[in-house]
């Protein structure tokens, strides 16, 4: 059985910076396209970014594009999503997710889901 287990949220001001973790148990963080999901009070989950099996290719939501910067470590068997420049509107409970093929992760369809980890970013 696969475990995601995402770490790293918390509370910032606007302007600032925050990384989230995912740590992968049961399986190679490699065996998997790895994405970052979202959601705010009141709002459906949004596609935040993706990364590939091979880490050869990433896709961001254009709302996070140049801020984010998704990446892998394969020695510690996860992934980090680097937030840089937050917003107000970037408040909400994170996701790590994990598919099959990146189209699994952006369809929201992934084989597992993380528990969610929640980023407030104030004024």
């Amino acid at each position: 059985q696969v475990q995601l287990v995402e770490s790293g949220g918390g509370m910032v001001q606007a302007g600032g910076s925050l990384n989230l973790s995912c740590a992968v148990a049961g399986r190679t963080v490699f065996s998997y396209a790895m994405g970052w999901f979202r959601q705010a009070p009141g709002k459906e989950r949004e596609f935040v970014a993706v990364m590939s099996q091979s880490g050869g290719s990433t896709s961001y939501a254009e709302s996070v594009k140049g801020r984010f910067l998704l990446s892998r470590d394969n020695a510690r068997n996860r992934v980090s999503l680097q937030m840089n420049s937050l917003k107000p509107a970037d408040t909400a409970v994170y996701y790590c997710a994990a598919g099959l093929s990146i189209g699994s992760v952006t369809s929201s369809q992934p084989s597992y889901w993380g528990q969610g980890t929640q980023v407030t970013v104030s004024e």
